[in-house]
């Protein structure tokens, strides 16, 4: 008979392990259960094409990327592009600029037009070459002209000394240039004629051998003839072009022609017309304007002027081209033109119109959640009538001007709560003591304006620049002392005696693990960071703006096109400093540009200095098309989600400095200048942009240390890390650690007088020290100010101390 049901194994039964079926094809379509991932279908497409194909395809794209470059080279300088910039940078004191300035004016069959109010600016137009070019000379030790032009140049144009190549003034100037980023540049050698022929070709070599470190691959053009400046222009039309990345995706001009016309209320402000060539990308009138050295601004419209530098016939119609150089002067003809014909492009609407607010007004009352009743009301009257007191003023005085007035037995008591760092410490006395010599000096001078002589100082008493220069010295040393102890001592500081650890320290926590411990982006955040704009995210907000760039979405003035630019609200400073003869430059903001948020560049020390630089000292810098002052936090470079703050900009490493600054979309180059005191600017570092985040955490350390007074198995009686025992209670918590390795907690105080038993993970040593880390984080100051002055003609400095002669004590 069979059996009514079938047999089920009992839970003795084998289970064997499921075949696998291995990494041969197909089996992961299998085990997907029919399935296909997204990212095999590309693929499969791919291997459908066939071998003819693929290489067609390959074929196609080699020619469009050759096509684009030929387009490029060809619309630079043409009828439809805008001129070739060149600007002309002589690097030595000696280099010939005026002469090879000369020498590019005689071309053949070209027109000169020489520019109005900018010395040693002109205009080449070669009509048989469809060419036109615009050269502009800047001063190598005028650093700010020569940083700006460089911005917005498609060509540099280094003048050599036949000898010497470069001076110091010209070193200086191309390692500024490089850390912003070099556009395409061409070496010329004017002169040299008057030496022996067998010495020129020794100084050629010199030369040559001179420059292949700086310019590896650049070829040294000598420029004594007229055929030899027909082979530098054509090079200079020829080579290829380099990218800066942050003008690529901006408009920017250099202006042609500017004018003032003051406004109704005012005459310190009106609205600046600026005439020049669009570059880079579409200018759009309801974008933001940067006119770099003075700041932000709105345009009101655009117009389309006559070209000046026009390729067409009838401008140069009726003349007959002799072998002679011919110059026309753009003064009165292209007056004249602009007041023949000028079309509006286009006017700036309201509702689309960029908006100039760069900081968030916070509201105070934001986040309360009560009213204070009226109890808590008459408190608060009550305690300010038991605060009033007497005190004699002068007559006339309201209450308000005598509520400022302080006792003598009152100055110097109150105590910010902010600055309770060691190094805040120390800056605030020293502010404070400068403050009251001040005062105190202004008190003894007014007395002395009445009875005041004039008599005849003799020339040995004027020792003060001597005795300034001493000072400076003496302070360069004790910089340079400060810097070897936090190399030899990272972050130590001493328990202070007058004041409890747990009172001087209270705002400072301990961490179980720097690299894992968990620490709130968003807990105890300043009142500044009510001002700032954050993104949610920043990279995805980026990537859409440079999608739409590459798309070209944008209605404006097209590149090439020669407009005239209103833009509003500009204070007359703008145009003295352009008919000084200092370079006008225009970038276009893309969006949220102008608002403040925080910014981290990474930067690495400059090899040309070596001087000690402290965190929050003011600097200058140079970020993009951007240039302003700030004091800036120095902080390491690291994957983690915590950074240490570093207390001077180190020479071996690359840090990251946070500043409060206006958005910067990356890629830019950044350059730190230092201001010395006689108005000089040293460069100190240089580095890019490296992210717009108020959430990075840069966490300040303090190491408190202490030495091991007994020392048994595993047990240690240390002192001199505390002075009392309530300290000793208070950071019981808090993990220890020696500088052999040894890690440890705190057991119990023992006394009055700071002595704790520690317990550690093995038996110290005699001479080794325990170590306690506390953590605080810590934000940048509000110290952004757009103006910065303009530097002094650079010298090297002679005056910096050699590490070798610093001395310990």
């Amino acid at each position: 008979m069979v059996a009514a049901g079938a047999h089920r194994p009992g839970p003795l039964k084998q289970q064997n392990k499921a075949h696998k079926g291995g990494k041969h094809s197909g089996s992961s379509q299998r085990r997907a259960g029919g399935r296909v991932s997204v990212k095999a279908q590309p693929r499969r497409r791919l291997r459908d094409l066939s071998r003819v194909d693929r290489r067609h395809q390959a074929m196609q794209l080699r020619r469009q990327r050759k096509e684009a470059v030929l387009a490029e080279k060809r619309s630079l300088g043409s009828r439809d592009g805008p001129p070739h910039l060149v600007v002309l940078v002589p690097l030595h004191s000696r280099a010939a600029a005026h002469d090879t300035l000369c020498l590019l004016q005689r071309q053949d069959s070209a027109v000169v037009r020489v520019d109005e109010g900018r010395a040693g600016g002109f205009a080449l137009l070669c009509p048989r070459l469809k060419q036109r070019w615009h050269f502009v000379t800047a001063q190598a030790g005028d650093l700010h002209a020569v940083l700006d032009l460089a911005k917005v140049a498609e060509s540099l144009l280094f003048i050599l000394d036949p000898a010497d190549g470069w001076d110091s003034v010209g070193e200086h100037c191309v390692s500024c240039l490089f850390a912003q980023g070099l556009p395409s540049y061409a070496l010329a050698v004017p002169g040299g004629t008057d030496l022996p022929p067998k010495k020129r070709i020794d100084a050629r070599k010199k030369l040559a051998k001179a420059i292949e470190k700086c310019f590896p691959e650049a070829k040294l053009f000598p420029l004594n003839t007229e055929q030899e400046s027909s082979l530098l222009l054509r090079h200079l039309a020829t080579q290829k072009q380099r990218h800066l990345a942050f003008r690529d995706r901006r408009a920017h001009l250099l202006a042609y022609a500017a004018e003032f016309v003051p406004g109704q209320e005012s005459d310190l402000v009106g609205t600046l017309k600026v005439s020049g060539f669009v570059r880079g990308q579409t200018l759009d009138v309801n974008s933001l304007v940067h006119i770099v050295g003075h700041g932000d601004f709105q345009m009101s419209q655009v117009d389309a002027p006559p070209d000046p530098l026009s390729l067409n016939l009838r401008v140069i119609k009726g003349q007959k081209r002799s072998q002679d150089m011919e110059v026309q002067d753009d003064s009165v003809k292209g007056t004249d033109e602009m007041e023949e014909d000028v079309k509006v492009l286009m006017k700036a609407d309201p509702n689309k119109q960029e908006s100039l607010q760069s900081e968030v007004v916070p509201d105070p009352m934001e986040g309360e959640q009560t009213w204070p009743t009226e109890e808590e009301l008459q408190e608060a009257e009550a305690s300010l009538k038991a605060n009033r007191r007497l005190v004699k003023v002068p007559k006339g005085t309201s209450k308000y001007q005598a509520a400022w007035i302080v006792d003598d037995g009152e100055g110097g008591s109150e105590k910010d709560d902010d600055d309770e760092d060691d190094d805040d410490i120390d800056d605030d006395m020293m502010e404070e003591a400068v403050s009251q010599e001040g005062e105190s000096s202004e008190e003894e001078e007014e007395p002395a304006e009445e009875e005041c002589e004039t008599m005849t100082v003799s020339e040995c008493l004027r020792d003060d620049r001597y005795d300034e220069k001493v000072e400076e010295d003496e302070q360069m040393l004790e910089r340079y002392k400060q810097e070897r102890m936090d190399e030899m001592f990272p972050d130590e500081v001493d328990t202070p005696r007058d004041v409890p650890a747990r009172v001087r320290f209270q705002k400072y926590r301990g961490l179980k693990s720097f690299r894992t411990s968990p620490w709130d982006p968003k807990e105890n955040l300043p009142r500044d960071y009510a001002r700032i704009f954050q993104f949610q995210d920043f990279s995805r907000t980026r990537k859409h703006l440079f999608r739409q760039i590459e798309k070209e979405e944008t209605e404006g003035a097209s590149v090439g096109w020669y407009v005239t630019l209103h833009v509003c609200n500009v204070p007359v400073s703008v145009m003295e400093s352009f008919k000084e003869g200092k370079p006008l430059v225009l970038f276009s903001l893309l969006p949220h540009e102008q608002k403040m948020s925080v910014l981290n560049f990474l930067v690495r020390r400059h090899l040309s200095n070596s001087e000690p630089v402290r965190a929050k000292e003011e600097l200058i810098f140079h970020c993009g098309f951007r240039r302003f002052r700030a004091s800036p936090l120095f902080s390491q470079h690291t994957s983690a989600d915590k950074h240490k703050l570093e207390r001077f900009l180190r020479l071996d490493a690359a840090l990251v400095v946070t500043v409060y600054a206006p958005i910067t979309f990356p890629p830019a180059s950044v350059l730190l200048f230092k201001q010395r005191s006689n108005g000089m600017h040293d460069l100190i570092a240089t580095g890019s942009l490296l992210s717009v985040d108020p959430d990075r955490i840069v966490v300040k350390r303090l190491v408190l240390s202490g030495h091991p007074f007994k020392i048994f198995t595993k047990t240690a009686v240390v002192r001199y890390m505390f002075f009392n025992r309530e300290d000793v209670m208070w950071f019981k918590p808090v993990e220890l650690r020696t500088k052999w390795g040894r890690r440890g907690h705190i057991k119990e105080p023992l006394g009055t007088h700071g002595h704790m038993k520690c317990h550690f993970d093995g038996q110290l040593k005699s001479q080794d020290t325990v170590l306690l880390n506390l953590y605080k984080r810590v934000f940048p100051k509000w110290t952004y100010d757009p103006h910065v002055p303009e530097p002094m003609p650079w010298v090297r400095s002679e005056s910096a101390l050699p590490m070798q002669e610093v001395e310990m004590e």
